[in-house]
């Protein structure tokens, strides 16, 4: 049977939550514009996809819930009567149920309208139908408002019961409240119980775990029960009476003889005898708490005979504890897991499963194979040993080298070594300066042919060679001579220039006209890099240099370029002599052309004029003005139209052709706001214009 973890159901939402989610996420996932080009069956598959995802969606949701819910008839005897104590049965299958059915409900709204809305002959009445189709199943859903509700609070108490598995190792703790069972449980396990001086702190049922003989084991902690008839029992009660009633576990009886739990041994008895039968089928072991406060021996002889007749008739174990100073707590969880797995054990060994493992085990004694005594064997130097009598003593055994190891008390600094010990790696690793400084002399175990060659040089081969055979025996002694000869040269040499300056083949003014040279170059090179930046404006090369106004005169004017030239050198008069004559030349030929063209549209404009009346002369006149003043106010950067030959076209046909293939170009995007315009004109089709109409837009539907 599966065991159900509760805490990863997921959360119930509301009946309006689970709406808007249905709702949102139609809308977000599904189209949600017609265009006026559609055809009646595209308009139609629109809406039904609408409805069907709308059903999909919150058949998804009805579905997972009753998914993650457990289902009673199909889980644990344990889980499923827990349930009914908590949650009431009916009413848990009832609202799973009315889900089940409400999913029902909405497969059947969908497939109608779905039906209806494929013979729809308008868009308006496609779009009536679907939001009837959604209406209808969010009234559904609006129905299980009350069924969600309490779907969700039982869901938020099952994700807070404990993980507890039924078919597990099991110690379970019972009794009156009050007398020890959480104290006991908050001993042996990790858990924290909240333990308090009054009755039924604990409200629910608590797990713990513990180990004994490399196993774990699960320890439950259950509400007090009180001694009256079942009926009678609240919810905290039949918690405990179900863990009883349903776990094959060892069950711990507690005892209070001190009676401070405010209940009598008596009644303590009386409740024990109530629910013996729940302790059939279960080791039962009797713990007697609180030994601290009321020993056991010193107990009046009536309380004891009547709690040890309890164990005598229930043939259990009887145990005596005290959960503040930890007497007998040990005891008393080894005895309760001794019991459960040696029953476990018994259990498994009466069932039909043992049989087939005991086929395939076999069993072999082994047999004499013949009558010979054969005794023990002793070796000589032990039983020398024994007739020194040095047997088992210290020196019993051959002394070793202690050299790498550490040291202890025993060792001792004139302790002889074995004359016949031959030394290891290890000890002359330690002898030698330890490891990382001493490594061992492989070539001792080289297998040649005479061992005197073992600590020989190896001759290194190059190309079959023997380079040895290549080398002058005195190469270094002739190299130090070489290097001796060497400096010494260099010595005599920088003698011999001592005090003398390097010739040169400059005199005395060109050697400070090349100063004064690298020196300016310098200096230009810093002021260079100084003036860099990138935030400057970048000016043509053109009009670099050229004077802006009075107050800007640039770098062109003849004083700048005389001083320049004249710090490097150059004769600056005949630049500045052929600049001048550059200007009055070009000054000259503008002032020839202006005045030329000016005089021949003067001509042609009379020739023109001739034959126009006077008011086709003021036109003329106007428009020529206005003409001129467009000119004048276009800007630089403008591009101004071009004659045919500097299009392309040399010829008036070309011209021709081109506009005419422009024009056809135009035609297909005629009316529109350019040649990506692709709206489509509205077109009065049937479907737009049938049905009952409201206020307001009919543009899409």
């Amino acid at each position: 049977m599966p065991v159900y973890n509760f805490k990863k159901m997921h959360p119930v939402p509301a009946a309006p939550d689970l709406i808007d989610i249905v709702l949102m996420r139609t809308q977000r996932r599904t189209p949600t514009v017609i265009h006026p080009g559609y055809k009646i069956t595209r308009i139609r598959s629109f809406y039904m996809r609408k409805v069907k995802f709308t059903q999909q969606t919150i058949s998804e949701r009805l579905t997972q819930i009753l998914t993650d819910f457990p289902r009673l008839n199909d889980i644990h005897p344990f889980y499923a009567d827990l349930c009914n104590t908590l949650y009431d049965r009916d009413h848990y299958k009832l609202a799973l149920g009315q889900l089940n059915t409400a999913r029902s409900l909405v497969d059947q709204i969908a497939r109608d309208m779905i039906r209806m809305i494929k013979y729809a002959d308008s868009a308006y009445r496609c779009k009536c139908l679907k939001r009837a189709a959604l209406g209808r199943m969010c009234t559904v859903m609006k129905r299980q408002k009350a069924s969600l509700a309490y779907l969700e609070e039982v869901r938020k108490h099952l994700s807070r019961l404990p993980a507890l598995d039924p078919n597990t190792r099991t110690l379970l703790m019972c009794g009156l409240p009050n007398v020890g069972k959480s104290s006991f449980m908050n001993k042996i396990t990790r858990g924290n119980v909240d333990v308090q001086p009054y009755a039924f702190t604990t409200k629910s049922l608590f797990v713990g775990h513990c180990d004994y003989k490399y196993l774990r084991w699960q320890v439950i902690d259950t509400p007090g029960i009180l001694d009256h008839s079942l009926e009678e029992r609240n919810t905290i009660e039949m918690q405990a009476i179900i863990a009883l009633a349903h776990l094959t576990c060892s069950v711990l009886y507690f005892c209070d003889p001190s009676e401070q739990c405010g209940y009598t041994v008596e009644q303590q008895c009386s409740l024990f005898k109530s629910i013996k039968p729940l302790f059939a089928n279960k080791q039962l072991v009797i713990v007697v708490n609180k030994v601290d406060q009321q020993p056991w021996e010193t107990l009046e002889p009536e309380k004891k005979e009547m709690i040890e007749a309890l164990a005598k008739d229930a043939n259990c174990s009887l145990m005596t504890m005290s959960n503040i100073s930890e007497h007998g707590i040990s005891e008393v969880k080894n005895l309760a897991c001794e019991k459960l797995l040696a029953s476990r054990v018994d259990a498994r060994v009466s069932g039909n499963k043992v049989d087939g493992v005991m086929n395939r085990l076999q069993v072999f004694t082994p047999t004499p194979r013949d009558n010979v005594q054969r005794g023990a064997h002793i070796p000589d130097s032990v039983k020398a040993a024994i007739v020194e009598g040095t047997i088992g003593s210290a020196d019993h055994k051959p002394k070793r080298s202690r050299t790498g190891y550490a040291q202890t008390m025993d060792d001792k600094d004139d302790e002889m070594v074995d004359a016949n010990y031959r030394k290891t790696a290890r000890d002359l690793m330690w002898e030698n300066g330890g490891p990382g400084v001493w490594a061992p002399d492989y070539r001792e175990l080289y297998d040649l042919k005479d061992n005197e060659w073992k600590f020989d040089a190896i001759p290194e081969i190059m190309e079959g060679k023997n380079i040895a055979d290549y080398v002058d025996p005195e190469i270094e002694k002739k190299l130090a001579e070489l290097e001796t000869e060497e400096d010494q040269l260099l010595a005599e040499l920088e003698a011999q220039r001592m005090g003398e300056d390097p010739e040169s083949d400059l005199d005395s003014e060109e050697e400070a006209a090349v100063y004064a040279i690298r020196d300016r170059k310098k200096i230009i090179r810093q002021m260079h890099q100084a003036n860099r930046s990138e935030n400057k404006p970048v000016v043509p090369r053109t009009i670099r240099g050229r004077t802006k106004d009075l107050h800007q005169p640039g770098d062109r004017t003849k004083d700048v370029i005389k001083n320049k030239m004249e710090k490097l050198g150059v004769d600056a008069s005949k630049l500045i002599e052929r600049g001048r004559s550059i200007d009055r030349e070009r000054g000259r030929k503008r002032e020839r052309s202006r005045a030329r063209a000016e005089e021949d549209a003067v001509v042609d404009e009379d020739m023109d004029d001739a034959g126009l009346s006077k008011t086709q002369a003021k036109k003329k006149k106007r428009s020529k003005s206005e003409a001129a003043k467009r000119d004048a106010s276009v800007s630089r950067g403008h591009s101004k139209p071009r004659d045919p030959s500097q299009q392309g076209l040399f010829t008036d046909a070309a011209v021709k052709e081109a506009r005419k293939l422009d024009k056809q170009g135009r035609r297909g995007w005629a009316g529109g706001a350019g040649e990506g315009d692709n709206r489509k004109a509205v077109h009065l089709v049937k479907w737009m214009n049938t049905g009952k109409k409201r206020n307001g837009t009919h543009y899409c539907r």
